[in-house]
């Protein structure tokens, strides 16, 4: 069909537009444009593109036109010409330049693209829509060289522009594998699952820190996760997917670390989707330890940076989404009850009071509001700025945090009649079934409640025996029990620091002393000792009364935070001297500080492994296990300071018989707080707040003691097959080299050392 008369072709016969014998290059006839407007093309009959392409318009018919139309330009020069089209066919001679070719399937994908983008705005997968977006800039970029650049640029780029289109395309099939299908390496399919999830929550990139620097771009800082119902059914549907990708991985084809990185990625996924599937509710997750109301405080105060006026901002707007999170913590409890699943009445009682106190909080005692300005009065801002800040983060907490707080206590006083009578698990809906599938994944063992017990009590035997021993030696009665005895010693002023103004900043360098001496003393146990330091800091005023005696936070990712061993210094008597060397060994060195530090910094392991999996049995296995190591090294010479040892110990061999007793027997509360304060000596708070953290834990608690007594049970095989070729820094190694395993590996790797081992010999 000859062009229409208004269309001018500068530079193009019109014998070459009706040659039929021309071969169409590119057909794109299919697609079908649809426009109530022209689509116009402008040729410039540059020398340096001989044989520009001849177009040629099919029949237009109004009938066709669709809703969705779409304006077409293929820019190559000066010139117009307009043809009114539904449908395009694009021909040319055979000396048409193949650059021109290109630009025309630039332009089709560019605008599939942009339009795939845009339907993808909602998709939850982060990294795939950043990926879309890059492609796309990167075809822009091209577009814009080899269609508008000069001849010279066309000439010396066009070598490499087959190189990066080959490239391009290599990338995008190999991402196209890694998000859609089954990654050829299992390592990269775990690291892509680590970093969606990571991507997934903005909680956990500012606690990385290494992320900061492009806060920019993903703007983490100033959002909250929030969950919703549908979360649960796409996380069971994500771990069905993923479940599924790992057993397709063949062992046969896997290298060795590769087969434990699997052993360990299905553990977890199929604990994780029973979990889901069979016991969504089942957790307590508003309780008087742990819950969004203490969580978001101590995460914004402790871990949000105010570094600069911006961040500082960040703080306030992530404050002004709390209502939010508590508003879907809300919906949570309520499908909750809705399942006939209720806290016990004690957990009512101190929510209640809890959120009471957080309510009634006045501006100046306010944990987020103190923390921030004192943060925000150390920056280089202006007092104006700081005025700014100050009243916008009043009025966030006025009309996001206290109305959160008071939806939450609400909810708490409605439903308190329906509260649990009951203390253990055993009494909500399959109970027991639900502990033992905590059991499994907190201990990574397929240990019954029984054997736990039993276990527990043989423990607790054993250490109360030897505490008599070191008591009776010491001077103290024989005839009491060794529970009495120690309660004796935690009276006794001695063992006390005094109550003066200075005594919190004189504990805390006492700590640290510790510390410093232990990195020393241990560093010939290890073959390599962890870079990043650790501070001792006291926990914060706003949580003294809830903490435990001592915690541990983890360095930041890029070393900008050292590891933190908090201490607890609200009541005197929860700092006897005798005990302090215990807690240090246990939170810092040889302990969790060492064994994190050292996964954390260790490159031969992958993403997943350094960060995607952990488990408290070996963790906190390894930390107890630490206490005796530091006993071993000399740093508790002191009878006294080998009692704060053992009292560690007992009291988590204690845990073992009334987490089994209360989830399992059907102890009561009172019968468990009885036992372990007949057993340990403490006081009767410390024990009803322990008893009652395991109540709303269940399950947790038997890791410390289970991971103890397995690495202690590994070393000894390693002695007894060794013999005098036993070295500890190997053992050590074979047991801290591969992350955060469960027990299960680190038998396997402890097994393949004593082998290596017995081939040297």
């Amino acid at each position: 069909m000859p062009c229409p008369e208004q269309a001018p072709m500068t530079g193009l016969g019109k014998e070459k537009i009706l040659d039929k014998s021309l071969k169409p290059l590119y057909d794109i006839s299919t697609i079908a444009f649809k426009s109530p407007a022209p689509i116009i093309f402008k040729s410039n009959p540059a020398e340096n593109m001989p044989g520009l392409p001849v177009i040629i318009n099919a029949p237009f018919s109004v009938g066709t036109l669709s809703k969705h139309s779409l304006t077409a330009a293929i820019i190559a020069g000066e010139k117009t010409f307009a043809l009114p089209s539904s449908k395009v066919i694009i021909e040319t001679s055979s000396s048409w330049d193949s650059v021109a070719s290109l630009s025309v399937i630039i332009f089709l994908v560019k605008i599939y693209t942009v339009k795939f983008i845009k339907k993808l705005q909602n998709n939850s997968n982060k990294v795939f829509i950043i990926v879309c977006n890059l492609c796309y800039s990167l075809l822009l970029c091209y577009d814009f060289i080899f269609i508008r650049g000069s001849a010279m640029i066309k000439r010396f780029l066009k070598a490499v522009s087959l190189v990066f289109v080959f490239g391009l395309s290599v990338s995008s099939l190999y991402l196209v594998n890694l998000f859609f299908m089954k990654p050829v390496s299992i390592d990269h399919f775990l690291g892509k699952e680590f970093l969606t999830s990571l991507i997934d929550s903005p909680e956990s990139m500012t606690y990385a820190g290494m992320f900061d620097q492009y806060n920019w771009i993903t703007n983490h800082n100033s959002k909250l996760s929030i969950p919703q119902h549908e979360d649960l059914q796409e996380g069971i549907d994500e771990a069905r997917k993923s479940l599924g990708i790992l057993n397709k991985y063949n062992s046969s084809s896997l290298s060795a670390n590769q087969k434990i990185t699997k052993s360990i990625a299905i553990f977890d996924t199929e604990n994780y989707l029973k979990e889901l599937e069979e016991f969504p509710y089942h957790d307590y997750p508003l309780n008087q330890v742990r819950g969004a109301h203490h969580n978001i405080i101590s995460f914004m105060s402790d871990m949000h940076p105010v570094r600069n006026h911006s961040e500082a901002k960040d703080f306030i707007e992530r404050t002004d989404l709390v209502i939010d999170v508590y508003t879907s913590q809300l919906d949570w409890l309520e499908r909750q009850a809705a399942e006939g699943i209720y806290a016990p009445e004690f957990v009512y009682a101190h929510l209640i009071k809890q959120l009471n106190e957080l309510i009634n909080y006045s501006f100046e005692g306010h944990p987020l509001y103190t923390q921030f300005i004192k943060k925000a009065a150390l920056l280089d801002i202006t007092a104006d700025e700081l005025a700014s800040l100050d009243a916008d983060l009043k009025l966030s907490i006025e009309n996001s945090v206290t109305p959160g707080f008071v939806l939450l206590r609400d909810f708490m006083v409605s439903t308190r009649d329906n509260a649990n009578p009951h203390h253990g698990i055993w009494s909500q809906p399959n109970g027991d079934e639900f502990y033992k599938l905590r059991i499994r994944s907190y201990t990574t063992t397929d240990y019954s409640p029984q054997k736990i017990h039993d276990l527990g009590l043989s423990e607790v035997a054993r250490i109360s025996s030897r505490m008599k021993e070191i008591l009776v030696s010491l001077g103290y009665d024989a005839d009491k029990t060794a529970g009495t005895l120690m309660n004796e010693l935690n009276e006794d002023p001695s063992m006390l620091y005094a109550d003066t103004a200075d005594r919190k900043e004189i504990v805390v360098q006492d700590y640290m002393d510790m510390v410093n001496e232990a990195t020393e003393a241990i560093s010939g146990y290890f073959h390599t000792m962890p870079k990043a330091p650790v501070i001792v800091k006291p926990v914060p005023e706003y949580s003294e009364k809830t903490a435990p005696g001592g915690y541990y936070q983890a360095p930041a990712l890029d070393g900008s935070r050292p590891g933190a061993f908090f201490v607890n210094l609200y009541d005197i008597k929860q700092t006897p001297k005798y005990s302090m060397k215990t807690l240090a060994y246990h939170e810092a060195t040889p302990g969790h500080h060492h064994q994190i530090a050292h996964s954390l910094e260790n490159e031969e392991l992958t993403l997943y492994r350094r960060f995607g999996y952990g488990t408290s049995a070996f963790s906190e296995g390894w930390a107890l296990y630490s206490e005796q190591l530091a006993l071993e090294a000399g740093l508790a010479p002191d009878p006294y300071d080998e009692l704060g040892i053992l009292q560690s110990e007992i009291f988590r061999a204690v845990r073992l018989v009334v987490d089994t007793g209360m989830h399992y027997k059907k102890w009561t509360r009172e019968e468990a707080i009885a036992y372990m304060k007949a057993k340990t000596g403490m006081s009767d708070t410390e024990c009803r707040v322990e008893i009652e953290r395991y109540i709303v834990w269940p399950g947790q608690a038997l890791s410390y003691k289970v991971g103890m007594l397995k690495i202690l049970e590994l070393r000894q095989k390693a002695k007894d097959a060794l013999g005098d070729n036993f070295n500890i820094k190997d053992f050590h190694s074979a047991v801290l080299d591969y992350g955060n395993p469960p027990l299960f590996i680190v038998e396997q790797m402890v097994d393949e050392m004593i082998a290596k081992g017995l081939e040297k010999t």
